[in-house]
């Protein structure tokens, strides 16, 4: 059993030969698939994104074979795999993990353990299915991002108090912003709904302090999730 995680060339650390590194390459494409199946199960994604973490261990475990003992070659890998930094947006917190997660399987794979590979991949794929699957982190479906717009001759800061008392059972104010050349503010809280059925009224009961202005109530953090 113990042998099913050893290195694959654990004869010898500074070359591989072709057998090895053709088993090694078909069992990070596997596993690349799989984590790129895990990453599309109840998420959404782009074609160009899944292809990347399909490839993205089979690339990493190239390089790791290649650079195997060489110190110099690991360092100047190192600084060209930092250039790819800045020629890249930032991601959401699942893309992020994925990503970590497909270069932990290439590196596990270029060093030839491809046990720890498979089992490390089950392990973590299996995690985030359960994760997706719960409502572990969720945030409460009575949980809004309120945004109203008054005018700027209105006093924001307690103008909103008593209906905020009347139908929220909390409420913190999270920025405020000039719009329209200065003449209107715009005013985000995070609110907590005593009622979800009283959404409606409590934007009427606005309407009739703001003027009739723009009022915008949405789940809260509804943008993308990041680090």
């Amino acid at each position: 059993m113990s042998e099913l995680f050893n290195s694959v060339y654990m004869e010898s650390a500074s070359a591989f030969s072709i057998t090895s590194f053709v088993f090694c390459t078909l069992a990070s494409l596997v596993l690349g698939w799989f984590v790129a199946w895990t990453y599309m199960y109840r998420n959404h994604y782009s074609k160009g994104f899944v292809g990347t973490l399909f490839l993205l261990p089979a690339m990493v475990q190239m390089v790791i074979m290649l650079v195997n003992g060489n110190v110099g070659a690991g360092v100047a890998v190192m600084g060209a795999f930092s250039l790819v930094r800045f020629r890249s947006v930032p991601g959401s917190a699942k893309e992020i993990s994925s990503i970590f997660l497909a270069m932990a399987i290439g590196l596990a794979s270029g060093m030839g353990y491809i046990g720890f590979a498979v089992v490390f991949a089950i392990i973590i794929c299996g995690v985030m299915v359960g994760l997706n699957l719960s409502r572990f982190g969720e945030v409460g479906e009575q949980i809004r991002l309120l945004k109203i717009t008054i005018p700027e001759n209105l006093d924001y800061s307690m103008i909103f108090d008593d209906i905020f008392d009347q139908y929220l059972s909390s409420y913190q104010m999270m920025r405020v912003k000039t719009t329209n050349m200065g003449s209107l503010f715009r005013l985000e809280y995070t609110i907590e709904l005593k009622d979800q059925n009283q959404e409606k009224q409590l934007i009427d009961a606005l309407r009739c302090r703001n003027g009739n202005l723009e009022i915008i109530c949405g789940r809260s953090l509804s943008g993308k999730e990041e680090l």
